[in-house]
């Protein structure tokens, strides 16, 4: 996924850490703690991993500083009572809850027009019981493509546009590739699950691990999956057809996911490493239905200055020993930080333009 940015939420922060996902894939942070704004004995902080983003991908002051261009959503998680067994969290007891919502398209550039190819992000701000809060960033990836901070660092200076063809120069992009094994065999899995036309019809993947922790204290290792049950999604034309596809959809009626945890086996599924995926045969409980029923501008009023932070969680979830999540959490603080002593020289995407 690409780093995307939000103001830091006061409470229930069990981690501080620095947000990242970038337009070519996604990254970790392995084997660090962010303390200081600092990662690891090189100190790569959240301002140079961001600092990295602004130079690559470019951007635009008041945005954000990767995934610039959405469009806010809402609507509601109808939870089917399953995922109980495994976590003593207010979502997974059988209800209705309802979240603010974010589709966006990696990058910095608000305004570029949209390709079939580009990461898309799926940011989910749910409101459950006794004020608590639960925030997910998903990308339609099935794997992250880096191993670690350093490497997501260094992989998105890699891929930024040379200036005299405005696209990544194809022998550093290689040399890169074959010096960072597990960026390549991630490349591989990525590939072998093509972008669907349409982010009706996108499967939306949590990439890293997290602990369900149930009544009793026991702790099990899962991976969050949003399974479309859209198949044929309407189709547009434009600078913004996957955004106008999107809102026709909703426009037409209620666009559903089926949120799935996927089980880790501890031991024998990696937690701490977002670049290997798990075996297509765990288990996989169905934990109920996200339902999308509105679409509108982003604003202050809705998702404008929500930071979809992964470590945002209720009681009865917990952040893995994947060190990735910290690394979003502070990289998003510091994009959102940034941009919020900026004014913005442009609207955003018009909902009532997507027609």
């Amino acid at each position: 996924m690409d780093w995307e940015d939000m103001p830091p939420r006061p409470s229930r922060r069990a981690v501080l850490g620095a947000g990242l996902v970038a337009g070519a894939g996604a990254v970790s942070v392995g084997g660090f703690l962010f303390a200081g704004n600092a990662v690891g004995p090189a100190r790569l902080t959240a301002r140079r991993v961001v600092d990295g983003l602004q130079s690559a991908n470019g951007f635009v002051p008041g945005y954000r500083r990767n995934h610039a261009k959405g469009i806010a959503v809402a609507g509601r998680f109808d939870s089917s009572g399953d995922g109980a067994e495994l976590s003593a969290a207010s979502v997974f007891r059988a209800g209705s809850y309802r979240f603010d919502g974010r589709f966006s398209l990696a990058g910095g550039k608000p305004f570029t027009p949209d390709t079939a190819a580009a990461r898309r992000g799926f940011g989910l701000r749910l409101a459950l019981p006794e004020g608590e809060e639960w925030r997910l960033a998903l990308l339609n990836i099935p794997v992250f493509t880096d191993a670690s901070a350093q490497d997501f660092h260094d992989r998105t200076a890699a891929y930024a546009p040379d200036p005299g063809t405005g696209k990544p120069d194809p022998a550093r992009v290689c040399d890169y590739v074959g010096a960072h094994p597990k960026t390549a065999a991630a490349l591989r899995v990525i590939e072998q699950q093509p972008a669907t036309a349409s982010f009706a019809t996108s499967t939306f993947h949590g990439l890293n691990a997290f602990e369900c922790v149930d009544a009793h204290g026991r702790a099990t290792p899962v991976r969050w999956r949003l399974e479309p049950e859209t198949v044929d999604a309407t189709a547009a034309s434009g600078d913004d057809q996957l955004f106008a596809s999107l809102a026709r959809d909703i426009r037409r009626g209620p666009v559903r996911w089926k949120m799935i945890a996927v089980v880790g086996i501890r031991g024998v599924d990696p937690t701490d490493d977002p670049t290997v995926a798990w075996s297509a045969d765990r288990r996989r409980i169905e934990l109920g239905t996200v339902v999308v029923t509105d679409i509108a501008t982003e604003t202050a009023v809705n998702v404008r200055d929500v930071n979809f932070d992964p470590l945002v969680l209720p009681k009865g979830l917990a952040a893995s020993d994947d060190p990735v999540l910290q690394a979003r959490s502070a990289a998003y603080a510091e994009s959102y930080r940034r941009r919020a002593g900026e004014r913005a020289a442009r609207q955003p995407l018009c909902a009532e333009d997507l027609a």
